[in-house]
């Protein structure tokens, strides 16, 4: 029986494969497209009743801030003045430093009214603010 050895002579490849690196940039770019849309949407909200999350807020720490249709504020359901807000807040969170406020809107109030809120909320020392909403139908 007779080997065949002459068949396995060493040669060298003028050619290169690019089969693997084409692979390698089309799940590169498959990656990209999925993580792209989630980074543009993200924002930096502390949701207060998330249950999975390990930097959950403790909900005895979460206060809310209502503000109805006619611009009435409520501080967890007692009524306050948009002059005597920021004192509120600053006499809860002196209480409490790891407190956070989810901030309850009228879909219909201008967007300006929000913006007083959290920027009370901010001279006030809170930085953990969520805002509640609720999904489309």
């Amino acid at each position: 029986m007779r080997r065949h050895a002459s068949k396995h002579s060493l040669t060298t490849l003028s050619e290169l494969n690019v089969t693997p690196l084409l692979d390698l940039a089309f799940v590169l770019l498959i990656i990209f497209m999925i993580t792209a849309p989630v980074l543009a949407e993200s924002a930096d909200l502390i949701i207060p009743t998330s249950k999975a999350s390990n930097e959950a807020v403790d909900p005895s720490a979460v206060f809310v801030v209502s503000v109805d249709q006619n611009l009435a504020l409520a501080v967890d359901g007692t009524p306050v003045t948009f002059a005597d807000l920021p004192d509120r807040l600053l006499s809860l969170h002196e209480g409490n430093p790891d407190l956070a406020v989810v901030i309850r809107a009228h879909k219909e109030i201008p967007v300006q009214e929000i913006v007083n809120i959290m920027d009370a909320l901010k001279a006030s020392g809170i930085t953990k603010v969520g805002i509640v909403t609720k999904p489309e139908a």
